[in-house]
Parts: C-alpha cells; sequence; structure tokens
C-alpha cells in the first residue's frame, strides 16, 4: 500500500514537473542525444557558438514575448533588424555612439508608430505590422541601393558590440542575460507588467480596473521596435556591416519560440525565460542539422518545421493534462 502511494506521489511530481519545464527537459534530452552522436558538440566552442549566433534572435524573441502577451503580434521585428543595422552602419562613419544610438533609434520610431496605429487608429496588429515590415525592408533596400554597408574603422565600438568579449563571454550573451532579467523583473514585479497582462487577458475588464489599454499597447510595440534596432546593430556589429537583407523570417522563429515557451497567443499568459529555452531549442536545432551534413538545407527547412510542430503539440498536451 506504501509503495502504491509513494509511486503515486512521484507520478504526480513528474507530471507537475513535465508542465512546467517541459521544454526544458526537450532542450537537455536533444542535448544528451547530440552529445552521443556528435563528438565535437560539447565542446566549449560549439556550445558558445550556439548562444553567441542566436542572441540576436532571443533579443528580437524577447519583444515578441511582451508583445504577444499583452494580445498583439509584431511582424516586422525581422525588417526592423533589417533596418536597424544598414542605418548603424551608414552612420558609423560618425563614431561608435550615433551609429548605435542612430541604429536603435530609426526602429523605436517604427516600432511606436506601430504602437499608435495599434492603439490610436483601432487597426490590427497583424496589418500595422505587416505594413511595417514591408515599409522597413523597402527602406533598407533603398537608401543601400540593395547593397551591403561595411562598417567604418571610426566605429570599433560598435563591432565590438557584435563580436567582443568579457571574460571569455560574448557580449551578445552578456547583453541577452541582462535583457532577459530585466524584463522578467519588468514582467512580473512592475505596476506596468502587471497591465500587460490585464490587457491581454481581457482588455475591456482591465479597462474598467483602470488600467490604460492605449498606454499598455503604445509601450510593448515601442519596447519591440527598439530591442529589434539593437538586435540589428548587434548584428551588424557581428558581420562587420549593414545588409538590407539580414534577418528574413526572423519574426517567424520569435514567434515559434515564443509560442514553444508557453506564451499564449490570445495574450495574457507568458513569461520570458522559456522563450529562451525555445530560442536554444532553435539554435540546438540548427546546429545539429550543419552537424549532420549530409541533409540539404531545403529538407533541413522541412525536419525544422516538422519537429517545431511536436514540441507545441506535447506542450498543448502537457499543459491540458496539468
Amino acid at each position: 500500500m506504501a509503495a502504491t502511494r509513494s509511486l503515486a506521489l512521484a507520478s504526480k511530481r513528474f507530471a507537475k514537473l513535465l508542465t512546467s519545464q517541459g521544454l526544458l527537459l526537450i532542450l537537455l534530452s536533444l542535448a544528451v542525444f547530440a552529445s552521443f552522436r556528435y563528438e565535437t558538440f560539447l565542446t566549449p566552442l560549439n556550445l558558445m557558438n550556439i548562444m553567441r549566433q542566436n542572441s540576436m534572435l532571443a533579443i528580437v524573441a524577447l519583444g515578441m514575448t511582451v508583445v504577444i502577451v499583452s494580445g498583439g503580434i509584431d511582424l516586422s521585428v525581422g525588417s526592423l533588424v533589417a533596418l536597424g543595422g544598414v542605418v548603424a552602419a551608414m552612420l558609423a562613419g560618425q563614431g561608435s555612439f550615433v551609429a548605435i544610438v542612430g541604429g536603435i533609434a530609426s526602429t523605436t520610431l517604427l516600432g511606436l508608430v506601430n504602437g499608435l496605429l495599434v492603439s490610436r487608429a483601432r487597426l490590427q496588429p497583424f496589418v500595422v505590422t505587416l505594413f511595417t515590415a514591408s515599409a522597413a525592408r523597402g527602406l533598407a533596400l533603398s537608401i543601400t541601393e540593395e547593397k551591403s554597408i561595411a562598417i567604418s574603422s571610426a566605429a570599433s565600438g560598435l563591432v565590438w558590440l557584435g563580436r567582443g568579449f568579457i571574460a571569455s563571454v560574448p557580449i551578445p550573451v552578456i547583453m541577452v542575460a541582462l535583457l532577459y532579467f530585466a524584463a522578467w523583473f519588468m514582467l512580473h514585479r512592475s505596476r506596468l507588467g502587471l497591465h500587460i497582462f490585464a490587457v491581454g487577458d481581457n482588455e475591456e475588464a482591465s479597462r474598467l480596473m483602470g488600467v490604460n489599454p492605449n498606454r499598455v499597447k503604445l509601450a510593448v510595440y515601442t519596447l519591440s521596435g527598439l530591442l529589434s534596432g539593437l538586435a540589428g546593430v548587434v548584428l551588424a556589429g557581428r558581420l562587420g556591416a549593414g545588409q538590407p537583407v539580414a534577418a528574413f523570417g526572423w519574426e517567424t522563429d520569435a514567434i515559434a519560440a515564443t509560442v514553444m515557451g508557453g506564451t499564449f497567443l490570445a495574450g495574457g499568459q507568458g513569461s520570458v525565460f522559456p522563450t529562451l529555452v525555445g530560442v536554444l531549442l532553435l539554435g540546438m536545432m540548427y546546429n545539429l542539422l550543419n552537424l549532420e551534413g549530409t541533409i540539404t538545407p531545403w529538407w533541413q527547412l522541412v525536419l525544422r518545421g516538422g519537429f517545431l510542430l511536436m514540441v507545441v503539440i506535447f506542450q498543448q498536451r502537457i499543459a491540458q493534462r496539468g
């Protein structure tokens, strides 16, 4: 009898662990599999490369998570990354500070425009951000004449932002850690965070409670634009150039990482650290497909899409059981 009771208790604890940490368990399981199949997977160089290469997407996904928690969506993030990088590269001749601030300011302004159109003009976020995505990408291609813009040597600080290290840890990785802790505190320990969850859960009810949904929407889209610009600046520094064709499809990856992390597309529920796990899972998948070496890029897309679908289905089944 005691053994049966202990087994039932252990089963409940395991089910609770799956519910709360299912995505993390998938990530760890995939890492264990990879460590046996690929000799180079667990090397410090490879693991650090996974984190560094996906740092920019992690920054974008952070902004996407906040927007989705509020009940919105932002399809412009990939284009804003490209625009931010291009603007920073074009201003690099005036020094790192001007280049970094200019790149981030340009996309923050477009994020503000997104927020105004969604909150004040009452337009659907899908339509607004789809328009902004097209406009920003077209602007990036136009001002560069469809060419990459090399970063001037005068902006060594900008290059350091993308390629530098502090105590053997890449600067982008440090930035991601600081940003995610700050965003977690904002969402779960500040009044603005409570308002974001309230608006995402039920906008009309939040208004009756004294929350101003328009201000919340303006804040989250502006933040998303700012983070996209920051990611673009870091990407330009890492590549040594601003590329108008950069970050194609990043909005899809950012949404995928957010949803895999348990954030509801309908809004009102989610957190930032599970999104980071989702980003790492995406990055690990790319890494394993590259290590395999025998799979063409087109089949890599098919396999990645199928794997992501299975992860989302697994997450939903576990959540329903919990």
